[in-house]
């Protein structure tokens, strides 16, 4: 989707025959690691500046070091929200070959559930461990969910729930295959967060939204472009900016509606920066939800 394919969809949107759509309330959030305005340089600077922006909250990686008392001070004075962390390399250790490095990850992840539960958010992020010539699919399936469990006993007494991002790991690669480890754990304090852009190097991210459906706890919104990947690698498919790269974001949100996920989270990650940057992310996901 190009820059005026994009807004001419936008432009759709809102025709009267659009209004037949599900009301759609998905709040905006972004990494933490984006905000880089060099003005902002407290905890509370910068909850101010990306509530200026238009977002409604902030994801950390966690855990954090910053002191709990100090976010939740920049929440209360500025209405921001904490709606959960990214502890994704955790999920990484996971699935490592040693143990000592499983049990950091364990640890990790659950002072990350303990402390997003004490600033109410309800997602911790995980990335499902990495395949590799070195560490077996086989193997990764069976540390994955062994280690897992050990950290679910918690999200049940926080209510906070494991969530886990498609990323380019050689694992869980369809969203059956997704779907149905999620469901192994058999209890709704595992989910999955979908990340819209990371699926389109090789997919549709519409099908992976029909597949999972209500697994899907939280979004993260990304762009990706097959042109950029084709001609700078596939990295640089991601170094595009929303709305104007090959997200067919109009049949995105049309599946979310179909599965009823008209409510939530819709978190930016894309490469931040200044005040501008920040407030231009923040429109183009306007345009995104209003499709």
């Amino acid at each position: 989707m190009n820059r005026r394919t994009f807004l001419a969809a936008t432009a759709l949107s809102l025709t009267p025959g659009a209004l037949a759509a599900p009301k759609r309330d998905i709040k905006k959030a972004l990494k933490w690691h984006m905000i880089k305005d060099p003005k902002a340089k407290t905890t509370l600077d910068k909850f101010r500046l990306i509530a200026d922006c238009g977002f409604h909250g902030v994801e950390f990686r966690g855990p954090i070091d910053i002191p709990l008392r100090e976010v939740e001070s920049a929440m209360d004075k500025t209405g921001m929200r904490v709606p959960g962390m990214v502890a994704g390399s955790n999920g990484r250790k996971f699935s490592d070959p040693k143990a000592e490095i499983q049990a950091e990850g364990v640890t990790n992840y659950i002072k990350a559930l303990e402390q997003v539960s004490a600033l109410g958010g309800t997602t911790v992020l995980m990335y499902p461990g990495i395949v590799n010539a070195d560490n077996p699919y086989d193997l990764v399936y069976k540390r994955m969910v062994k280690n897992t469990r050990k950290v679910i006993p918690t999200a049940i007494k926080t209510g906070v729930k494991v969530a886990f991002e498609n990323v380019w790991n050689h694992f869980l690669l369809s969203p059956l295959e997704a779907a149905r480890f999620v469901d192994s754990f058999k209890t709704d304090a595992v989910g999955w967060y979908f990340d819209v852009g990371n699926v389109v190097n090789t997919g549709w991210p519409e099908q992976w939204i029909r597949i999972l459906g209500k697994r899907i706890s939280k979004l993260d919104i990304k762009e990706y472009s097959r042109k950029k990947r084709d001609a700078e690698g596939p990295r640089a498919g991601f170094r595009v900016p929303l709305g104007e790269g090959d997200c067919n974001w109009p049949v995105v949100m049309k599946a979310l509606n179909d599965i009823g996920y008209t409510r939530g989270w819709g978190s930016a990650e894309v490469p931040g920066g200044d005040r501008d940057r920040l407030t231009d992310i923040s429109r183009r996901m306007d345009k995104i939800f209003s499709l």
